[in-house]
């Protein structure tokens, strides 16, 4: 269960990015929607994670949830066409998961 959780709370940390973002897009003026989103869930992602630390070593925790939120904050980013999804790009997001996995498969 923890390590659903964790995921879980990596893929809020690519939600809070993403509404971060959109906080300030607008000509340098906060939007209060984004920032609400914003706020909702870094409380969330940071709960979910410090629930997952009392079961899953805080390295690998902290390694697995800033991978989980790297790998989907830079998808979004290329789904949106904020970012180029160059082969380079891909293959090192690649490698970033496979670490991903390798932490759980050891852990």
């Amino acid at each position: 269960m923890s390590w659903l959780i964790l995921v879980s709370s990596g893929a809020l940390e690519a939600v809070w990015a993403a509404a971060l973002h959109r906080t300030f897009q607008v000509s340098g003026r906060r939007r209060i929607a984004p920032a609400l989103l914003f706020l909702a869930s870094v409380l969330a992602s940071m709960a979910g994670l410090a629930i997952a630390m009392q079961t899953i070593p805080t390295g690998t925790a902290y390694a697995v949830w800033v991978g989980v939120g790297v790998i989907l904050t830079s998808a979004y980013a290329m789904l949106t066409k904020a970012e180029r999804p160059t082969t380079a790009r891909l293959l090192l997001l690649t490698g970033i998961a496979a670490c991903v996995v390798g932490l759980k498969v050891v852990a």
